[in-house]
């Protein structure tokens, strides 16, 4: 594999992700217009302004009390300066090299090597690290995984990740809406031509595969944002191999079902690697193999 660059690899990885959210969007003004073909135009406004609200409202919510809900999902604690002091150099170190505000720093108790970063920006940024980890991890490879966390602070991926969140609920919402109006007796188009009779058919597949479609593109968003969290951590350690051998260590663990009680489903997809270890196809995950990772960094 050729030399990579990781400020290459940071620009393109953005660029994938910006690019991902726009497909969103389309998703939106797609449905919007074949739901405006077969029904009142006037209605997909409704729609679409009910499915604005109730989206914002839900993500603001949960945006601006993400860390607080991370933290009591997984039961972590505030670190120990005197117990945790490998953990607080690391961080010290990162906020150095990143430019960024120190992040409170929480513990957690799992014998998984894991880690998440959490908080709207980096003056209200949270790391949680798993006691696994501190005890697993040399020091070169914590202020690995450490800068990996601290990049999804400096790249506001948690901002990013929310009005994504908000696009894709506003495609399930929209779709929801319009089927519902047409199991309860809705009426589209005053048409009775075989013709809008398959435009309606094409309205209802596009509703329900619409969500789905929309759900895939938000895990590959999220992939994205963990390979640049990748190349962005080593901009900040300039030593790929601290990463990588974390990684390595990750991938070697066999999970525990009594350690995978510690996590929580709807909090995984922020950990430096999935908890769980699903064995799914890869467009259903939101982390990108752990060999497809290394094998960047091991090109860097």
């Amino acid at each position: 594999m050729a030399k990579l660059n990781f400020e290459d690899e940071i620009s393109r990885n953005k660029m994938k992700s910006f690019v991902l959210m726009v497909v969103v969007f389309l998703f939106i003004i797609g449905l919007g217009m074949l739901i405006s073909l077969v029904v009142d135009p006037g209605l997909f406004y409704v729609f679409t302004i009910f499915a604005t609200i109730i989206s914002l409202i839900y993500v603001w919510v949960s945006y601006y009390n993400s860390a607080r809900i991370a933290l009591a999902s997984v039961n972590a604690k505030p670190a120990s300066e005197t117990a945790h002091r490998m953990f607080f150099n690391a961080a010290e170190n990162m906020s150095i090299a990143s430019g960024l505000p120190m992040p409170k720093l929480y513990v957690m108790e799992s014998e998984q090597i894991n880690a998440f970063a959490s908080g709207r920006n980096p003056e209200n940024a949270v790391i949680c690290i798993t006691t696994g980890a501190l005890k697993k991890l040399n020091k070169d490879e914590l202020e690995g995984v450490i800068s990996h966390e601290m990049s999804h602070i400096a790249n506001f991926d948690i901002r990013f990740m929310t009005l994504t969140a908000v696009l894709v609920g506003m495609v399930s919402i929209i779709a929801q809406m319009f089927l519902r109006n047409l199991w309860l007796g809705g009426r589209g188009s005053d048409e009775r031509g075989k013709g809008a009779a398959i435009l309606m058919l094409i309205a209802v597949i596009a509703a329900i595969l619409a969500p789905i479609a929309a759900q895939l593109v938000q895990f590959a968003i999220s992939r994205k944002r963990e390979f640049t969290a990748d190349a962005t951590g080593v901009k900040f350690t300039r030593y790929p191999k601290g990463l990588r051998n974390a990684l390595e260590k990750i991938k070697k663990e066999s999970i525990q079902s009594e350690d995978a009680k510690h996590y929580n489903k709807a909090v995984a997809p922020l950990f430096i690697s999935d908890p769980f270890k699903k064995k799914v196809a890869g467009l259903f995950m939101t982390h990108p193999s752990l060999d497809s990772r290394i094998r960047r960094l091991d090109s860097m």
